[in-house]
Parts: structure tokens; C-alpha cells; sequence
């Protein structure tokens, strides 16, 4: 890439901030990275990646060199005019976007007509506005404003800077927008320049409709299961209808991240504040959280009572090729497990590391065959590949019970049948 690209900061090192940094380092830029962490910040100057994503820690060693790691956002902004803003928006018990992170931020920036503030991190609809008035009273107008939201999924977030479904760059106007754009240019993706209140609500409106997906496939899967038919059948139909398609058709046991539950959420308490009641939202919240807890059900039909059943999970991960347990769909199952009584045990290639932080009274195995001898029941719950190639007749011998539960309707019911195993799917007969 070119070496005439100008200098960008990135503020916040998480899975955002981290993944574009790597990836406008690939594209060239010089890039400073800025976070409070310590520790962390010490991990990556020490070439040590604090997070699984695929890809990442090769971009991140063949980019090194443009790559520069500090807590002090002094060198950044001496360095760089555009300041990206990566830091978490979590919610809060009242449904709303925690901010509190980004204002620390917008509180660091200086007096200065020669920066722009690029805001990466998911806010709710009128951030930028509640920004610009914040700037304004604390004598800092001079600093320019751009949303830009980030499209990035979690085990594919590389691949998807490399190669975006769009960009969007919302602002007023003026050098720091058209500088965003310039930025982006190189990778030839269809561009949306609008105002800053659209690109906001372009970030929620898109994942939320695909949570709506979703859960609507979930509730056909459901309807399946009263009436003898095969979601999976269903969702090929209709995801050949163009105005349909078939991504995000695939029924399961819920969504989780630490995207889609906050941005709904977040979307519905955004409009609750307008004075408008979203009630699509609250069906999507509300068939989600359902879902989840239909496996027991349906662990329940198979053996009666859990009290003293042991219960395998696959996978605690929200989805493949990440190791983010954030809204996982694993706390769910393993919280209403316990509470049946079960002894629960589960494996996960790579996010066994970061359980401890949200499990308790969990058996973590170190391989899934491990994990599954003596088990009553097995329950998929993270699609990993290696748990697509499993020898099921080697399950079956090692295996207690003969129960196994596809919550990602992700196994060959035929080879586990074969096996000698009850196959239970979701919306499949």
C-alpha cells in the first residue's frame, strides 16, 4: 500500500479498535493505539494478542512495524488527526447505552481546530449531537465530528474490514469526513455519506433487523416442530426468494454477542425515549430469551428429571471462531441447567480461557471427548468445525446416556442416528 496515507489514532483496543487498527496498518496508515488498560497494552507490545479473532494475530505481526501501543494519548494526537473511537457502549439496567466511556474520551480530547473525532464504537441515535454540544460548552468546537460505524462480525471481523458490505461516513461536511472517505477508498466498498443521526441509526436499524430474522426463523422452527415439518427445509425456500435471502434463516437456540442483545435493546430504549412503543423489538427480545430455555424442555423430554444428570455443552462461545462469552447463549443454558440440577460440563476450543469470568460450578473439560464421556446428554451449542467432524459412533460408546441436542441445527441427524443416538434438532422432525 501506499506510504503517503496519513497517520490515524485508534482509541480502545478491544475487538473493534484492534481489527481496524491492524486493518488500516495493512492498508499503509501509520497507526497509534491507545487504550487505559495496562496490562493489555503491555500484551501487545510484547506481540501477545488479548483476543481470539481469525486472522488477526498474523495481520497484526505483519503490519508490527506500523503498529504503535501506549496508555498515553498524548504521542496520538501528536501524531495523528483523525481519532478513532473504539471503546465500549455496554448496556445498562435500564435497557440504555452505557456512554460513560466515550465521555471519558471526549473529556481527554484538547482545545484543538485540527482534530476530528471518528466515532467507531455503537452509540444510540443523537450521541453525536449530545457530543457536539458537550464539545461546545467545554470551549472544544474547534474538534470535527464523524460517525462511522463499524460492520465488523466477530470470527470473521478481518475479512470483513478487508472487504465491507458498505461504509458509512456521517457528517456535516468539511475535511474530517471527506479524510474518513479517503481513508476507506482503497477497498472499493459502496459508500453511504449522510448526516450523523442516519449513519447511528444505520449501525442499530441493520442489527436489528437481523436479530428480527432471526427470531422470525426461530418461531417458524417452533411452528415446525406442532406441525411435522423441517425448518430447515422451510428456511431453503424461502431464502431463495431474492427479497428474502437465505442469511441468518438458520434456527437455533438464540442469538447472544455483544452486538445483537445490546443494539436491540438499545434501539427499543431509544425509541421508548422518543415516545414511541417498539413493539417488534420487544417480540424479537422475547422469542430470543424463549428459545434458549426451550432446551430444557426438551432435555426434559428425553430424561424426565435432570436432578443429578450429567449435561455436556459444546461450545460456550456466542458463535464460532471467537472467544467472546458476552450474552452467550452457554450462560443461559448453564444457569437454568443448574437450577434443574444438573451437573454441567462443556469444552470450548478457545473460549475455555475466559469462562471463569462467567461461569461457576461448570467442569471444564480440555477436549471434547473429555467433555462428553459419561454424559447423559450432549448439547450443541457453538457450531465449531471440530465439532462437526466428531466420530458420533465413538460418542455413542463413551456417552451415559444417548441423548444428543443440535441447537444449531448444524449435525447430520442420519450419521447420529446411525450411531445409535436420539437426535433432537430445532424445528426439525
Amino acid at each position: 500500500m501506499t506510504t503517503s496515507r496519513e497517520p490515524v489514532a485508534v482509541i480502545g483496543t478491544g475487538y473493534v479498535g484492534l481489527v481496524t487498527a491492524a486493518g488500516l496498518a495493512e492498508l499503509g496508515n501509520e497507526v497509534w493505539c491507545v487504550d487505559i488498560d495496562v496490562d493489555k497494552i503491555a500484551r501487545l507490545q510484547r506481540g501477545e494478542i488479548p483476543i481470539y479473532e481469525d486472522g488477526l494475530a498474523d495481520l497484526i505481526a505483519t503490519n508490527r512495524d506500523r503498529l504503535h501501543f501506549s496508555t498515553d494519548l498524548g504521542p496520538a494526537l501528536d501524531k495523528a488527526r483523525l481519532l478513532f473511537v473504539a471503546v465500549g457502549t455496554p448496556p445498562t439496567q435500564s435497557g440504555d447505552a452505557d456512554l460513560s466511556a466515550v465521555f471519558a474520551v471526549i473529556d481527554a480530547m484538547p482545545i484543538s481546530g485540527s482534530h476530528a473525532i471518528v466515532m467507531k464504537s455503537t452509540v444510540p441515535v443523537g450521541t453525536g449531537a449530545a457530543i457536539k454540544r458537550e464539545l461546545a460548552t467545554k470551549g472544544k468546537s474547534g474538534l470535527a465530528y464523524v460517525s462511522c460505524p463499524e460492520f465488523l462480525r466477530e470470527g470473521s471481523a478481518v475479512a470483513d474490514f478487508r472487504a465491507p458490505d458498505r461504509v458509512v461516513v456521517g457528517d456535516d461536511g468539511g475535511w474530517a469526513g471527506d479524510s474518513v472517505v479517503a481513508l476507506y477508498a482503497p477497498l472499493n466498498a459502496p459508500l453511504v455519506r449522510t448526516d450523523v443521526a442516519s449513519a447511528e441509526m444505520i449501525k442499530l436499524a441493520s442489527n436489528a433487523f437481523l436479530a428480527t430474522k432471526i427470531s422470525f426463523i426461530n418461531e417458524i422452527a417452533n411452528v415446525c416442530e406442532e406441525t411435522g415439518a423441517d425448518v430447515s427445509e422451510v428456511a431453503r425456500g424461502m431464502g431463495l426468494d431474492g427479497r428474502i435471502g437465505a442469511s441468518f434463516l438458520r434456527a437455533g437456540v438464540g442469538f447472544g454477542g455483544s452486538c445483537f442483545p445490546k443494539d436491540v435493546a438499545a434501539l427499543k430504549q431509544l425509541a421508548g425515549n422518543s415516545g414511541y412503543h417498539f413493539q417488534l423489538l420487544n417480540a424479537v427480545i422475547e422469542v430470543n430469551d424463549l428459545q434458549k430455555r426451550r432446551v430444557i424442555a426438551k432435555l426434559q423430554k428425553h430424561l424426565g428429571t435432570l436432578v443429578g444428570k450429567r449435561i455436556t455443552l459444546l461450545g460456550l462461545a456466542f458463535k464460532p471462531d471467537t472467544d467472546d462469552l458476552r450474552e452467550a447463549t452457554s450462560l443461559v443454558l448453564v444457569a437454568r441447567l443448574q437450577a434443574e440440577g444438573a451437573a454441567v460440563c462443556a469444552y470450548d476450543p478457545v473460549a475455555e480461557d475466559r469462562s471463569g469470568q462467567y461461569l461457576s460450578g461448570v467442569t471444564i473439560a480440555a477436549s471434547a471427548q473429555e467433555a462428553i464421556a459419561g454424559a447423559d446428554a450432549v448439547v450443541l451449542v457453538t457450531e465449531w468445525a471440530e465439532f462437526l467432524a466428531l466420530d458420533w459412533e465413538q460418542v455413542a460408546a463413551t456417552m451415559a446416556g444417548r441423548v444428543v441436542l443440535d441447537g444449531r441445527n448444524a449435525l447430520d441427524p442420519a450419521i447420529i442416528r446411525a450411531a445409535g443416538l436420539a437426535y433432537e434438532g430445532i424445528g426439525r422432525p
